[in-house]
């Protein structure tokens, strides 16, 4: 207990309960994928439905489960769950896990985010988070936001940069941005994330 703190303040509702030792997908969900019991695919889909599920690793074992099971009625909740964690900043806040040194652009996420909503009217089809991250890559938006993030001045203490710092931090930035987006691109490795979009 702190010493900011009283008895009473552990039922507050500000308390946090500490750190949750759980774990949705279990190892015969995935060995077993088409048998999933009645109560195991309610558990999934209310935890898709709460959010409780915010890492793109768990988000894809899930979808791997109800690809197997083929039931339309996993459809939806997952299409929820992909566009909640695009758009709550999860995604984000992972590709900015991965790219300390230079973190990841929010500009160019949202430039993804916008083109994969721009062609058919709503989030990118079953897999929003995939189409996200393949306009970044398809459209090659990493080198044009890494350009315009370094040619800041505020980037600079607020003065205006040399052609060669721009070009030097610009190559930083796209080459940390790409390996990050490589990395979360290799969720979808085997089937090239076609039953994804």
């Amino acid at each position: 207990m702190s010493i900011y703190s009283s008895a009473s303040d552990q039922d507050s509702i500000y308390s946090s309960p500490g750190p949750q030792n759980y774990q949705v997908v279990t190892a015969s969900m995935m060995s077993n994928a088409q048998n999933l019991n009645v109560a195991d695919k309610s558990l999934l889909l209310s935890s898709l439905r709460a959010h409780s599920i915010n890492t793109l690793p768990e988000l894809r074992r899930i979808e791997r489960i109800f690809a197997a099971l083929n039931s339309p009625d996993t459809t939806q909740p997952m299409k929820d769950a992909w566009i909640y964690y695009v758009n709550s900043h999860n995604l984000l806040n992972e590709l900015r896990g991965l790219t300390r040194s230079y973190p990841f652009s929010s500009e160019c996420l949202d430039d993804a985010k916008a083109r994969a909503t721009a062609g058919n009217g709503q989030q990118g089809g079953i897999n929003f988070c995939w189409a996200v991250l393949d306009r970044v890559r398809s459209l090659n938006l990493i080198p044009h936001h890494a350009r315009l993030l370094a040619s800041k001045p505020a980037m600079w203490g607020n003065r205006p940069p040399s052609a060669t710092e721009i070009d030097k931090l610009a190559t930083a930035c796209a080459n940390e941005w790409s390996r990050a987006l490589a990395t979360l691109l290799r969720h979808w490795d085997g089937n090239g994330g076609s039953s994804a979009s």
